[in-house]
């Protein structure tokens, strides 16, 4: 097989921009195929009343370290670098300064049961009793977290990630979607193009896209772990192992309803509500986030996934009656939604981000590790202590395209 074309990118969130990035300053001729129709991914803000909302990924997390925070402060990209709220109930509504201090308390014993004492089935449930008063709380909070409840993680997957993350999480008030986008705006792309087909032949690669065949000396595909366990790419059977490992490393599910504040000054900017913490099925709800005029109401896990089945409307209800549970009636009177995610809906990615299933930690490896000297997976879900972050995400790209680079 003869091409012009170096490397041919699947996927165009932050694992494909930063693996088309490194192969073109590495003189590679690259292209950059992504099926939705704008680059970024599961990284998307949305400009709504001229209010940049993040409704995918929002938080440079473990910003001290994390290379998209170098990336956006070289560019002159403002970081705000204000401790987050979360973990702070306002004004202690529903949920007292005694309760969360024992919950917390729960959740980091919990935390070190799992890294020092894991229980042997590897489910992290099993690590604490059903009957705990706080067990739907961390079933809630995993939730938020993982994007799963404890009965469906890996304990070992989610000590990988705890011990490796620190609690500086930083935000770009642009929109760290916009961002990420941004960096692949001046990438040779071909966006709204769905690859049905990658196939190792000839001693390259050709791709089967709805555009037409497309011929590369190799690739590297960036796509979600459900999309790759979902048999929607065929590959050669030489890649079995990375499909049964994506299958073992699904998405779980988090969504955003952001809602107009009818009267900020009601509530002061940058804090923080846990709508019910007896229950896992509540919602996060972030109150003016960056001063801005909004509650940003969060989902996750199962909870997550009955409210994308009931429509965005019940979401919409949902989070502003918990926000009148704790604020009252005036208030919630006061609110209008302006934007709903839905990531278990949108086709081509199938969720929000990857946990391991009991048992299947080491599947991140496999994923990781390259099919052939001409092929190979980016994105989150191989990341070893990164998973489920944006910049866990770009470093695997940027470690797929050296790999690349150097076999070519």
């Amino acid at each position: 097989m003869t091409s012009e074309l170096d490397v041919a990118i699947v996927g165009g969130g932050a694992a494909g921009i930063a693996a088309a990035r490194r192969l073109l300053e590495r003189g590679r001729k690259v292209l950059l195929i992504e099926a939705l129709p704008q680059l970024g991914g599961r990284a998307r803000t949305a400009v709504v009343e001229g209010m940049p909302l993040d409704l995918g990924c929002g938080w440079l997390h473990s910003a001290e370290r994390n290379p998209l925070r170098a990336v956006a402060e070289a560019q002159g990209v403002t970081v705000d670098r204000r401790p987050s709220a979360w973990g702070n109930q306002l004004r202690d509504l529903g949920f007292s300064a005694d309760e969360q201090e024992q919950v917390w308390d729960a959740y980091e014993a919990l935390c070190t049961e799992l890294r020092d004492a894991p229980p042997p089935s590897d489910r992290a449930s099993d690590a604490m009793a059903a009957q705990s008063r706080w067990r739907p709380f961390m079933d809630g909070l995993s939730s938020f977290i993982n994007g799963t409840e404890l009965d469906m993680l890996s304990a070992r997957d989610f000590s990988n990630y705890d011990s490796a993350s620190s609690s500086n999480n930083w935000r770009v008030p642009s929109g760290y979607g916009a961002f990420i986008a941004g960096l692949g705006a001046a990438l040779p792309q071909m966006l709204g193009t769905r690859v049905s087909s990658v196939q190792q032949e000839n001693g390259g690669i050709r791709l089967d896209t709805d555009q037409g065949p497309i011929t590369a000396r190799a690739a590297v595909v960036c796509v979600s772990s459900n999309i790759l366990a979902s048999g929607r790419i065929r590959f050669d059977p030489q890649a079995d192992d990375h499909l049964h490992a994506a299958a073992s490393l699904p998405l779980g599910l988090a969504n955003k309803v952001f809602l107009r504040l009818g009267d900020p000054e009601l509530v002061p900017a940058e804090s923080h509500l846990i709508g019910h913490p007896d229950r896992a099925a509540t919602a996060s709800h972030y109150i003016r986030p960056l001063g801005k005029p909004v509650v940003e109401s969060y989902f996750g896990g199962a909870h997550a996934y009955d409210m994308e089945k009931a429509g965005k409307d019940a979401a919409i209800a949902f989070a502003v009656e918990e926000l009148r549970h704790l604020l009252g009636s005036d208030f919630a009177k006061s609110l209008s939604p302006i934007a709903v995610s839905e990531w278990g809906k949108e086709g081509s990615i199938g969720g929000s981000y990857s946990h391991a299933l009991p048992g299947h930690a080491a599947a991140r490896a496999t994923l990781a590790k390259p099919v052939s000297e001409r092929l190979c997976f980016a994105g989150e879900a191989c990341s070893a202590s990164d998973f489920s972050t944006a910049h866990g995400a770009w470093e695997t790209g940027l470690a797929a395209a050296e790999w690349i680079d150097q076999s070519l």
